[in-house]
């Protein structure tokens, strides 16, 4: 084990990291705004990357490419939406019923399993090949979705939206049509998926019928591991901008523990295994701090006689 070669892997951990970091807020949106449980992120994933790969080797503008993969990601979850809204498909049911879809889907768009998207064929904005500029763009992204977030959920229809995941009741006895709500939260999840999606095609230089698979469980793993050490460091400050931040800080922190267990020496048949014992205890730890917190003794109503 030489310390070098993991100092060395670092920073293609944290420009990975920072782009899954946007598939993570999508993620947050569903699992923390919406409380709804969506599995469309496995399948929409590639979309996106299938999506920008074919516009990119037809000719198209790189940027134009990514606003079509985030347009296509969020098909794919207004897809979800009406399946869950329309038909009153569960919310686990309709996602993987989508994703399962997206599978033939994406066959189609690429016509392949796989569509290469070298960097000395296209001009790509990030490559494995170049990691300083991929972290830069990477931050770029993350800065630009975290401010659109924040400006986004402020507004009287993104209240709407963060009330319907809060309490739907309520909601609908405010007038708010949580069914519309519902579906606008899953398109916006799942567009940013799909913008993920399409830079981590550029990233790793193709776009693949299988990329997305087990993206949910980095999702989920980033948005824990992102609140557990925003609540341990920001306290009573852990608002909602910051809450977005360390959700992206989840998803490299994910990734350089990946890092760290690649140099490790440990086979990496195991990663998928590893990713999901890493999950199952980041999703304890919230649980298991809460059972061993003080309870409150109710306050006494009378005097004794």
């Amino acid at each position: 084990m030489n310390l070098a070669s993991l100092i060395n892997a670092m920073p293609g951990s944290v420009a990975q990291g920072l782009i899954y970091g946007i598939l993570a807020l999508g993620v947050y949106i569903t699992f923390k705004v919406l409380d709804y449980a969506d599995l469309t992120v496995d399948g929409s994933l590639a979309t996106g990357g299938a999506v920008m790969a074919v516009a990119m080797v037809a000719g198209v503008n790189p940027w134009l490419c990514l606003v079509l993969a985030a347009l296509a990601g969020m098909a794919a979850g207004a897809v979800t939406g009406f399946l869950h809204t329309t038909f009153g498909i569960p919310a686990v049911l309709s996602g993987i019923l989508t994703q399962l879809a997206l599978y033939s889907v994406n066959m189609r768009i690429m016509g392949k399993s796989n569509v290469s998207v070298g960097v000395d064929q296209y001009p790509l904005l990030v490559s494995l090949r170049y990691i300083g500029r991929s972290i830069l763009w990477g931050a770029v992204f993350v800065a630009a979705v975290i401010a659109l977030l924040y400006w986004l959920f402020g507004t009287e229809i993104g209240s709407a939206v963060r009330a319907t995941g809060t309490n739907p009741n309520m909601s609908r006895a405010q007038g708010i049509n949580t069914g519309r709500m519902k579906l606008l939260g899953l398109m916006i999840s799942n567009g940013l998926v799909g913008l993920a999606g399409a830079l981590y095609a550029q990233y790793q230089g193709n776009a693949d019928v299988n990329m997305g698979r087990g993206a949910i469980v980095i999702g989920l793993a980033s948005v824990i591991i992102g609140e557990v050490l925003g609540e341990a460091i920001f306290g009573k400050y852990f608002n909602f901008a910051v809450r977005l931040a360390c959700v992206v800080a989840g998803a490299i922190i994910y990734y350089a523990v990946i890092a760290v267990v690649l140099w490790l020496g440990l086979n990496t048949q195991d990663l998928k295994l590893i990713s999901a014992l890493f999950v199952a205890v980041a999703l304890a730890v919230p649980y298991l701090r809460g059972k061993r917190r003080p309870r409150k003794k109710p306050a006494q109503t009378g005097k004794e006689v």
